[in-house]
């Protein structure tokens, strides 16, 4: 019976979040410590960063979860709730996990049918070097204001650019950071996105103001952004017009190029604007790059496997390298299907139960109300925004619960401080969508990582808008630029 009276639990807009009033910050902080502890270790000082194995991140995950639990067995938390959580937040990321399947099963398809290959030739001629990174940005942003998904965005011209790119001689780093900071500037002015739509839902304001008020902030960073990746563009060394010559004609001969073949991405795209489900739309397109792979790549099938449908079901659901010439191509034109998203996903569902467990022993809301106690002015209420937004990316490994628990904890905060509410609203989303991308167990960090097929250490430093954003909107809070007042009635 003391359990239930030790325990309550806060309905933030339809998510559970569990208060533990035995619960300390000390023990709360503990299984973070030991978790960023044992992932430092392993990046610092593990060879390969393989301590066990391939999924060694995913181990230290499940460690810090029994971290957790020990400290939930402590405060008397019952097995029970613990698991209970780790189901809720399994049950959280279904869809996004078939979505990953799927793109998955989209690489192979759009591979073995000359899609990608066809983006990657028309690419070539048309984004020369010195504009490459900028134009990938401004790419990335128009694609992902239209559909109002980052993810989207990567899984379509988001792996052609990286190929593209590559092929060019970039370092896949840059151009995975200029593929993720066009996304998700795209993702927070669109009024399509779902963060956009739950980032003022939580504050209290309504969508266009909130779109209007964040552009103070966000139009600033993608602007430095841009020109720091024209820099960028100006300086790096890229091959030269012989090479891509010579790579022209090599994906000439494995493959039929046709624009033909663009009627799939048409398609996909097309049916996400209309607003089909992620699944449909995808699953569409790999059905479509299935017939068209038999109707324009015979020979390449017929090279892969002894018949042309296995061939077809062995890019969808397993490995497939397409050998050419050229060493670069032949490593460009490689896909692991859904298999290749296993360890992504691993890694989604190790980070959802070390979230659950310190859910369910009331950890985070501890931390979260610990941070609102020291907000004692305007910028420290914006310094303990981010904070707990950056925190709960780490923590629960979710930028939804990075926006919805801020949200609620600190709405009255800013009411009490005279602040509209879309300094929160704008807050939330400079410093809980954009950052998710940066925490390699984050959903989204797995997610963009598995689909670009570039680790988020590589593409870190290059996300520049990302973690520009939240220093941004501090800057902005610090010198008191566009802080908007409650207008009283």
């Amino acid at each position: 019976m003391s359990e239930k009276k030790n325990l309550s639990e806060i309905d933030i807009e339809g998510q559970k979040m569990i208060d533990n009033k035995e619960l300390n910050l000390l023990e709360s902080l503990i299984p973070v410590v030991i978790l960023m502890c044992l992932l430092a270790y392993n990046i610092f000082f593990v060879e390969d960063q393989e301590w066990f194995g391939a999924y060694t991140n995913q181990y230290i995950l499940l460690m810090g979860a029994l971290v957790a639990a020990a400290v939930g067995f402590f405060n008397k938390i019952s097995v029970g709730n613990m698991i209970a959580e780790v189901w809720e937040n399994w049950k959280s990321v279904f869809v996004p996990i078939m979505i990953l399947f799927l793109v998955g099963a989209l690489a192979g398809s759009w591979l073995v049918s000359g899609i990608i290959p066809a983006m990657v030739y028309y690419g070539l001629q048309v984004l020369s070097p010195e504009i490459f990174l900028p134009a990938t940005v401004i790419i990335a942003a128009i694609i992902s204001i239209a559909t109002g998904s980052s993810w989207t965005t990567s899984a379509t011209v988001g792996i052609a650019l990286v190929g593209i790119g590559s092929a060019l001689g970039i370092s896949p780093g840059m151009i995975a950071g200029a593929v993720i900071s066009g996304a998700y500037f795209g993702d927070k002015m669109s009024p399509l996105s779902d963060t956009t739509n739950l980032a003022p839902a939580m504050a209290g304001t309504d969508l266009f103001t909130h779109i209007k008020y964040m552009a103070i902030t966000t139009v600033p960073t993608i602007l430095f952004t841009l020109i720091v990746f024209a820099f960028l563009s100006s300086t790096i060394d890229t091959k030269g017009s012989a090479d891509i010559s010579n790579l022209l004609v090599t994906i000439d001969t494995t493959f039929y190029i046709s624009p033909w073949l663009f009627i799939v991405p048409g398609v996909v795209i097309a049916m996400i604007l209309l607003k089909t489900k992620p699944l449909i739309a995808l699953g569409v397109g790999v059905i479509l790059a299935a017939v068209f792979a038999f109707i324009f790549q015979s020979d390449v099938l017929a090279n892969l496997s002894e018949t042309k449908f296995t061939s077809i079901i062995n890019a969808i659901l397993t490995d497939t390298s397409i050998e050419t010439d050229n060493d670069k191509l032949s490593e460009l034109f490689s896909s692991g299907g859904m298999k290749g998203m296993l360890w992504t996903i691993f890694l989604i569902i190790c980070a959802m139960v070390f979230g659950g467990v310190m859910d369910a022993i009331g950890a985070l809301a501890k931390i979260t109300k610990s941070l609102l106690a020291v907000a004692s002015s305007v910028f420290g209420l914006f310094a303990s925004t981010v904070v707990s937004c950056l925190g709960l990316n780490a923590i629960a490994s979710d930028q939804y619960l990075a926006i919805v628990i801020p949200g609620k904890m600190f709405k009255k905060a800013y009411e009490d401080k005279g602040l509209a509410p879309e300094n929160l609203s704008r807050t939330l989303e400079d410093s809980g969508t954009v950052t998710s991308v940066l925490i390699p167990w984050n959903t989204c960090g797995a997610y963009q990582s598995g689909v670009l097929g570039v680790s988020v250490a590589d593409y870190f430093v290059y996300a520049i808008f990302n973690y520009l954003s939240p220093f941004t909107t501090l800057l902005f809070a610090a010198l008191n630029i566009k802080i908007k007042q409650l207008v009283k009635k």
